[in-house]
């Protein structure tokens, strides 16, 4: 509704419907699940990419507001290219962040083993968007189920090849979501997950 796209989340009107998988509403929530598992840090690095505006601006937003709730201090460093990804962590070992909080983004998505290689050699305990991040090789991720949205996906595409209206298919709201940690990735960090944190994650991978 913001950008204008739709009329409202029940009736969006024109041409548009689709599904709200809140990766910017949950940026705080993500934030404090990383100060849970590694308790320790305190200056966290915020990973953004600078060609991707409206999510950086919302990202830096959130993050510095749940920092200051957390006492946390915020470090924001940019990145567009893979390039561009190999000098942050860089300058991430030199600066000796505690930790790295990685924006919801398409590219990012698209480097996900890159993520992993390098906060591993640099010994940086990492927080990302999606689960695939963790299965990858990443210590941790907070976000909505990629499988429930694609299903949905499938339910609106073929509702509308039956003759559904997207005006009328109103915008599905994102109601699972995922807490995924890797252990792996966690003793490689010298990191011990506390059992209450095991308790409530949603896949654990060994």
């Amino acid at each position: 509704m913001k950008l204008g796209l739709i009329a409202s989340l029940a009736r969006p009107g024109g041409n548009t419907t689709g599904i709200n998988f809140f990766a910017q509403e949950v940026v705080g929530k993500r934030l404090g699940l990383l100060h849970l598992l590694v308790p320790k840090a305190v200056r966290i690095a915020v990973l953004v990419n600078p060609a991707n505006a409206l999510t950086t601006e919302s990202t830096l937003r959130d993050t510095q507001e749940a920092a200051r709730a957390l006492g946390l201090q915020i470090q924001v460093h940019k990145a567009s290219t893979s390039r561009e990804i190999e000098a942050a962590f860089a300058t991430l070992g030199r600066e000796r962040a505690d930790a790295l909080f990685v924006a919801a983004d398409g590219f990012f998505v698209s480097r996900r083993v890159q993520f992993a290689t390098l906060a591993t050699r640099h010994a940086i305990p990492a927080t990302y968007a999606d689960r695939k991040d963790v299965e990858a090789g990443g210590l941790m991720s907070y976000g909505t189920d990629t499988a429930d949205r694609l299903r949905w996906v499938g339910v609106y595409a073929g509702q509308i090849l039956k003759g559904a209206k997207p005006a009328d298919l109103p915008v599905i709201q994102s109601t699972k979501f995922v807490f995924a940690i890797n252990l792996q990735t966690a003793r490689a960090l010298g990191l011990t997950v506390q059992p209450d944190l095991l308790s409530i994650a949603d896949e654990v991978i060994e």
